[in-house]
């Protein structure tokens, strides 16, 4: 169920801001958006399964809170990423 190495690796690459860069809230965005989406899929084909259910809206809280900061810091940045991994804005 969690994203593999190379997913996340995958992730990082693509969003970092520079080359040591693996904490900035770009990233942690986009991890957190690959997890979502594999907890989706898990959630179409297994309705009932609550446990899951709850560390779905876990982390689909956190990621909304990155976006907030991130729109309130640098709204270019924010807009760059949003239409980069496909959110709505």
């Amino acid at each position: 169920m969690p994203i593999t190495k190379q997913d996340k690796q995958t992730a990082i690459s693509s969003n970092r801001r520079h080359d040591k860069d693996s904490g900035s809230p770009e990233i942690q965005v986009a991890i957190l958006t690959k997890d979502i989406q594999e907890l989706t899929t898990h959630m179409q084909r297994h309705p009932k399964d609550y446990g899951s259910r709850h560390g779905l809206l876990l982390k689909v809280n956190r990621r909304n809170k990155l976006l907030r900061y991130l729109e309130r810091v640098s709204r270019d940045r924010y807009i760059q990423l949003t239409s980069k991994l496909g959110l709505r804005t």
